[in-house]
């Protein structure tokens, strides 16, 4: 009996190990890049990272991804000057671009469109408005330097806060225990791959057992309660603006109208904000412009992305 709980004991090892292997040598699951807070208080990649970006059981996406010195994913490393042509694209992960291969970005297919233009990505999943203004602010050096910059802003998503501070989030994923489960790749593709949702479930379930919460009735949002939010978010905007002294000869947001309020969009109209809408422009193509298995734009709807862009820069 012993020997035989040592032998499954060990087979099982065996076959995790081959496991472990296989999806290292066939990178059947992504790596994770570092991220750390740098010493103006700006969240980033830690520099000089490379890896592969892998998304679905069957490998659906594959690309890859090089951090520069600067801290983001990007074909180029940033070297503004006032004696060069310089476009700044500031975002989230649609601008940061993991789910295409980092010389085939946005940044590089504006390149291709435009002659004589540096298109420099600062793309990093998560960031709203308050992250993208903290980084100019912190940066001013190199952003004044920099002729045209576009600002990615999801109005429901980026407008949540009004003031900057590091999102302690994203950082936990940072601590020598997430660290060292990222490092066994067996398990990353288990995660991905919804192999302990049900774990998750029950440990779930079990904890709410112990917590003496009272029961809240959800509820429709009414008009009224949404337009309340809209003018918070508008009230973010502004308390924003207003500390980071926002340019607007060489600043412009890059939105979704179908998905703006109207009332925000009234808002920028009215005070002489330059926004480039693309929404016509996915809605009008006849193949699809995002991912299979997430609403991340594709190779096609950011060659769109990137034209329209392109098309816009050239009447400034």
């Amino acid at each position: 009996m012993k020997k035989l709980i040592l032998k499954i004991i060990l087979y099982a090892f065996l076959i995790l190990l081959v496991l472990e292997v296989v999806i290292r040598v066939f990178h059947l699951t992504k790596d994770y890049p570092s991220r750390y807070v740098d010493e103006f208080n700006v969240e980033k990649w830690v520099p000089n990272q490379a890896g592969k970006s892998v998304t679905g059981i069957r490998r659906q996406n594959f690309s890859e991804y090089k951090i520069n010195n600067s801290g983001y994913n990007s074909y180029r490393e940033f070297t503004p000057s006032y004696s060069k042509v310089e476009l700044a694209l500031v975002g989230d992960s649609f601008i940061e671009g993991f789910h295409q291969h980092y010389y085939n970005s946005i940044g590089k297919k504006i390149e291709n469109r435009l002659n004589n233009v540096e298109v420099y990505e600062f793309g990093y999943a998560g960031y709203d408005f308050a992250d993208q203004l903290h980084l100019i602010h912190a940066y001013k050096d190199v952003f004044d330097k920099i002729d045209y910059v576009i600002l990615g802003l999801k109005f429901e998503n980026d407008l949540t806060r009004g003031e900057y501070n590091v999102v302690q989030d994203r950082m936990h994923l940072e601590t020598p225990l997430y660290n060292g489960i990222r490092k066994v790749k067996l398990i990353v593709y288990a995660q991905n791959n919804g192999l302990f949702d049900p774990v998750f479930d029950i440990i779930g379930k079990l904890a709410s057992l112990f917590k003496k919460q009272s029961k809240k009735i959800a509820k429709e949002k009414t008009e009224k309660d949404i337009k309340k939010v809209h003018l918070e978010y508008i009230e973010n905007f502004k308390s924003l603006i207003e500390k980071y002294d926002y340019d607007k000869k060489r600043f412009t947001l890059l939105l979704d109208s179908n998905i703006t309020p109207q009332i925000f969009l009234e808002y920028l109209n009215k005070n002489n904000y330059r926004y480039i809408d693309f929404y016509e422009v996915l809605n009008k193509s006849q193949t699809p412009t995002t991912l299979i298995y997430d609403r991340h734009w594709n190779n096609h709807g950011r060659s769109l992305i990137a034209n329209h862009i392109a098309k816009e820069l050239e009447t400034l």
